[in-house]
């Protein structure tokens, strides 16, 4: 893991969630593990994105989707990025060299809207795909910290 940061941001989002931060955590299965691995991860972002795509909850994002690089973009990128993020393979800086979640949204306005729908989002899919109360509780306080970071606008 990293541990030189650059900014806040990257603090973030360059393995920041894949322990808890405790001297033990070392030893401890990283949130990407714990989610299930790949296939774990793939069935979470493809239910965020479903939910973001075809219901309610997910109107908001869906429209700041469509003025970006479009829904199945960010189906492929979420999961590449997510994967380092929660400890497992790092593809999304394979591919771009870094994982600055600031410099990957830097073209999208985030208000506390959007903010919270992406939340609100995660926290449907988590439970959807039934994951354990304390993989749950661990991946919404990083992707809570990380959410706040974002908003830029509002």
């Amino acid at each position: 893991m990293e541990t030189r940061r650059s900014d806040t941001a990257g603090a973030a989002c360059h393995g920041g969630a894949a322990n808890s931060g405790s001297a033990s955590a070392s030893k401890a299965p990283v949130l990407y593990e714990r989610v299930g691995g790949e296939s774990g991860l793939r069935q979470l972002v493809e239910t965020f994105y479903d939910i973001v795509e075809f219901e309610p909850a997910g109107e908001r994002l869906h429209i700041l989707h469509l003025r970006g690089h479009g829904v199945a973009h960010s189906r492929i990128e979420q999961f590449n990025f997510l994967s380092g993020f929660l400890g497992g393979p790092k593809l999304y800086v394979e591919k771009f060299g870094h994982s600055n979640v600031r410099e990957m949204h830097a073209h999208v306005e985030i208000d506390a809207e959007a903010r919270d729908a992406w939340l609100r989002c995660m926290e449907i899919a988590i439970d959807r795909v039934g994951l354990a109360e304390d993989v749950r509780a661990d991946l919404m306080r990083n992707f809570t910290r990380v959410a706040f970071m974002l908003k830029n606008t509002g």
